[in-house]
């Protein structure tokens, strides 16, 4: 990879991507360079479809463009994106599977014609290239010894990411992009509708919905950080930095009642850096992720519903 590549990466993730920025930057050298390519990749593959629903470019173009990344991500045409050339490299020296690309530029694709998924399995599905492809792709640059034991939580990790950052841009979705992600069944069950959504409604049963669909989302990080252990130790700290500082939405959620309606929930600068400075403060004393994480986070150590297998240090936990 050219420096101008990694460059090139590195200002699309500072400019888009903060919060995972903040933590990258922890990550050594040979693996942080490698995150910024593929964070790159990750956004000008969603901003195809992101962006141009706000300017109204019509489907079909929105699919040929993602097609001519996928080529390109995959070294098979050459294009206007010098990160992707980049990413084609990644991918090589890593031995990053065309499978991993393929779901994950799918799953981009389902955004332009889907904009509400019925079960949280039709979610999950949708997941897999969005989000848990990230999370194998991820593993893969981070090389560690047991990737096998590795990716179940990784691909956890990857899902809760998406699912803290889908409840926190509610708002945004529904007014921008006209898509709710909370699933359908979760909102009958509460009753609530699309239109209250639309609408901007905020009511007690759509706080029930997002308390449930925090505690889901929950579950998923309690799995995901489990499995940091597996990981090179020069890498444990910023994943697991990570993971408090998107968990921490949950408890900007909590604190405005659940309403993500009327504004948007957000980290203040001085609330992640308050992050960072206790995770590390704690990480010096305990290298353990798990007692870490339960420490610091806006996660509760253990849910009512949440089943704790192996030792107190976290034995693989089942992913589902």
């Amino acid at each position: 990879m050219k420096q101008e590549q990694i460059q090139a990466g590195k200002e699309i993730q500072k400019r888009t991507g903060k919060t995972f920025y903040l933590a990258t930057r922890f990550l050594p050298e040979r693996v942080r360079d490698a995150t910024h390519i593929l964070y790159a990749f990750f956004r000008i593959a969603d901003d195809v479809v992101d962006d141009a629903d706000a300017d109204g470019v019509p489907p079909d173009e929105q699919a040929a463009r993602l097609e001519e990344l996928r080529e390109q991500a995959l070294g098979e045409a050459d294009g206007s994106e010098p990160v992707l050339d980049a990413f084609d490299e990644l991918r090589a020296r890593y031995d990053i599977s065309d499978a991993e690309v393929h779901e994950f530029v799918d799953a981009m694709k389902t955004d332009i014609h889907t904009s509400r998924y019925e079960r949280y399995e039709d979610l999950e599905a949708y997941m897999r290239g969005s989000a848990s492809a990230v999370g194998v792709m991820m593993t893969a640059i981070m090389e560690p010894d047991d990737p096998e034991t590795a990716l179940p939580h990784a691909i956890a990790l990857g899902e809760a990411f998406q699912l803290t950052n889908f409840l926190r841009d509610v708002r945004e979705d529904v007014l921008e992009r006209d898509r709710i992600y909370i699933p359908q069944e979760t909102l009958r069950a509460h009753g609530v509708t699309d239109e209250q959504i639309e609408r901007l409604e905020m009511s007690e049963s759509f706080a029930s919905v997002m308390a449930e669909e925090l505690r889901r989302t929950e579950r998923l990080y309690r799995q995901g950080v489990a499995g940091i252990r597996y990981l090179p130790e020069d890498c444990q700290l910023p994943v697991l930095l990570a993971a408090v500082l998107y968990a921490e939405h949950h408890r900007v959620i909590r604190a405005q009642d659940y309403d993500v309606l009327t504004r948007e929930p957000s980290l203040s600068t001085a609330r992640k850096l308050r992050c960072l400075v206790q995770t590390r403060w704690h990480w010096h004393w305990n290298r353990d992720p798990e007692a870490v994480f339960e420490r610091v986070s806006a996660v509760p150590a253990h849910g009512p519903d949440v089943e704790r297998t192996g030792s107190e240090h976290g034995e693989h936990l089942p992913m589902r």
